[in-house]
């Protein structure tokens, strides 16, 4: 009962690749996924990494599909192990049935598991001139092991390099051809064989990550300046406007600190900029004072927050949804905010492209909810649609006796710029009049609490429906929100039950007013959050008084592989 005749599962193979920081496995990733996509197949890459500029171990997963595939697994088919401990760095992992690529002398001292075929990278790179080559001999095992076309690889080694010498150029070509040569080999040796079939619809899309998404859904949403001082894993986005900043008539500003940051921005929103922030939870915990200054002053504000696992500095290269309650409740005083959570790369962008309108819109500040497993991971998608993005701007030319926080039925007062128009464009910190001066009139006081908070009200209506994904009729409603979207989709197919679904909330804050009705109808509901304290359930709880019985929460700094969640699952749906 509830279960649906043998689902048919996509053809798929994972490949991790596993090597101190330095090693250049970033490189391997990003040429290798680039290749596999321009010949045709579904890719998407994660990675998990040590906070360390050399040593330790990192690994990257490339997940290699005939159909879309969108979320990390545990997997792993082939194992690129590029020095010793990578084996044991990846635990249970590895089985019986991985292939281990590996150089013998380098890793012979470590159990192995699965099968191991011995691949001499460095030595192979040396010949060449240099062990640093290596990673590219790899790229090019991993391209003659899936049959991707000699002449390509070369060439597309070559482009990635072209900044570089020449000789540097030729040298990683011959490191790519070597490597090529050494997969085929070993595939036809060892009778290594994953048969995966193409897919036309890959060659014409794109390969984002969460951070790119973030940053094109600023360009989107008319962005014009962003301030951020750096910190994992927000910087990425700081530094993708900066590098396309001339294109787009953009200043990007790297602040003295995350005080500075958010200041700068609200100083941009008062000017007629529209801005951002980016950082993540310990630089966020800088910039609450501004939030509140935002909150009094009435100022659009958008605010990229990349979550980490903290308190303090925590794990700062790793991954948690633990800051949702920081966000919901930053700074001093009572005012409204919007905290949206995207869950795709997709929502990534859409989601910050909304966020610029919402805020300009309600004059209050807006959060992108995102976290380091979203920020790092990417996949092909098709090409963005800039036909649901438009710019929506509600400042007013402002007359003579302009009044920037005149008492609305709405609460959302017309806003004005400094030199549009005839008014004075008044503003402070302090609790305000209709014109924006200090004023300690208790009753105005009042008036003005309750302007800002009717806002509240008509930011819900406005809220953005939580997506249900599966049966409309269902007994069980798992519910997540944020970067879990599509490993809990992927466990969902793995169990192919017809009285199982799945309700994804990407706009958290305000709680969207569909919630009772979907959580009601469950006979059981199950959340499913990467956190200690389940902190959007206990959310659902505060605004619906709705308890949702059933919590899989993880908090190791890891995000959620598709297995772990499906098996779960299963547990309890016994």
């Amino acid at each position: 009962m509830g279960k649906n005749p043998s689902p048919q599962k996509p053809d798929a193979t994972s490949v991790v690749l596993c090597g101190q920081a330095g090693q250049g496995i970033q490189t391997v990733e990003f040429l290798l996924t680039r290749l596999l996509k321009l010949v045709g197949y579904n890719v998407f890459a994660t990675k998990e990494y040590m906070s360390r500029v050399r040593g330790g171990m990192n690994s990257t997963q490339i997940r290699i599909s005939s159909r879309p595939v969108r979320a990390f697994a545990d997997r792993i088919d082939i194992l690129v192990a590029l020095d010793k401990g990578g084996v044991a760095h990846l635990g249970k992992r590895v089985s019986s049935d991985t292939v281990v690529l590996g150089e013998k002398e380098i890793i012979r001292d470590e159990e192995i598991p699965g099968k191991f075929v011995d691949v001499p990278f460095v030595k192979t790179a040396s010949e060449i001139g240099n062990k640093v080559y290596s990673n590219v001999v790899a790229v090019g095992t991993l391209a003659g092991i899936f049959r991707i076309d000699s002449a390509l690889v070369a060439d597309f080694v070559k482009k990635f390099f072209s900044a570089k010498a020449s000789d540097i150029v030729e040298n990683n070509a011959k490191a790519a051809n070597a490597g090529y040569k050494l997969g085929s080999e070993r595939a036809n040796s060892e009778k290594i064989e994953f048969r995966i079939e193409p897919d036309d619809n890959v060659t014409g899309q794109i390969v984002l990550n969460g951070a790119e998404a973030v940053g094109l859904g600023a360009i989107a949403g008319g962005c014009n300046f962003i301030a951020a001082y750096p910190m994992s894993p927000s910087t990425a986005v700081l530094v993708f406007l900066a590098k396309h900043a001339k294109q787009f008539g953009l200043i990007a500003e790297q602040a003295e600190d995350e005080i500075a940051a958010i200041n700068m921005a609200l100083g941009a929103w008062y000017a007629g900029a529209r801005a951002m922030v980016s950082t993540s939870g310990g630089g966020f915990a800088l910039m609450t004072e501004g939030v509140s200054l935002a909150g009094m002053i009435e100022s659009p504000l958008v605010i990229h927050l990349a979550q980490r696992p903290g308190p303090a500095t925590g794990l700062p290269t790793r991954t948690e949804q633990g800051d949702l309650e920081l966000a919901l409740y930053a700074g001093h005083g009572e005012f409204p905010r919007i905290i949206l959570a995207p869950g795709k790369i997709e929502d990534a962008f859409y989601l910050t492209q909304r966020a610029f309108n919402l805020a300009d819109k309600y004059q209050v500040p807006v959060f992108v909810l995102t976290d380091q497993y979203l920020m790092d991971s990417y996949y092909n998608i098709p090409s963005l649609d800039l036909s649901q993005t438009r710019v929506e701007k509600h400042v007013i030319k402002t007359a003579k006796d302009y009044k920037r926080y005149e008492l609305t039925e709405n609460g959302i007062s017309p806003r004005g710029i400094p030199g549009y128009g005839e008014g004075l464009v008044a503003v402070d910190s302090d609790e305000h009049d209709t014109e924006g001066h200090i004023t300690e009139d208790l009753d105005l006081r009042t008036k003005m609490v309750d302007k800002r908070l009717t806002k509240a009200r008509e930011m819900e209506n406005d809220a953005i429906p939580p997506e249900l994904v599966g049966p409309e009729k269902y007994k069980t409603l798992i519910v997540g929100w944020g970067s879990t979207y599509n490993v809990i989709k992927e466990a969902m197919d793995n169990l192919a039950r017809d009285d199982v679904a799945f309700l994804h909330f990407k706009q958290v804050y305000p709680l969207p007013k569909e919630t009772p009705g979907f959580l009601s109808k469950a006979q059981r509901t199950i959340i499913i959050e990467n956190n200690a304290t389940c902190q959007f359930g206990r959310l659902i709880k505060l605004r619906t008084g709705i308890d949702i019985e059933n919590r899989i929460l993880k908090y190791n700094g890891l995000a959620f592989s598709v297995e772990e969640v499906t098996e779960k699952l299963k547990e309890l749906l016994i």
